[in-house]
């Protein structure tokens, strides 16, 4: 049973870590999107596009890199980026349409 009681110790542990990184992930994109929606609003005032490709890719070309160097799958890098770049262009849009952004609390 001493084992059983230590891996369960270790699991409850690393769980907890990994609870810990989740909290500063969210954080950390909350943080982004406040600079990105003050983009949007910049955007919009001046009339700029919601998207800008070139930003885009660069930008993904750092990620992949980023990823490589911390031994995180690159292509996961570059799904998660296109994953928040979708959002943002989102975002963008909204605030160029009806100048504020929806937010859903549940």
């Amino acid at each position: 049973m001493p084992d059983s009681l230590d891996s369960a110790a270790q699991l409850l542990s690393l769980r907890q870590s990994i609870d810990n990184v989740d909290a500063a992930l969210v954080h950390l994109l909350a943080e982004r999107f406040k600079f990105t929606q003050q983009v949007g609003r910049l955007k919009a005032s001046s009339g700029l596009p919601a998207a800008d490709p070139s930003r885009e890719l660069e930008q993904i070309t750092k990620l992949k890199a980023l990823a490589s160097e911390s031994h995180l799958d690159p292509a996961f890098g570059e799904k998660f980026l296109n994953f928040i770049i979708a959002e943002v262009i989102h975002q963008h849009e909204q605030i160029a349409s009806t100048g504020t952004i929806a937010t859903h609390s549940e």
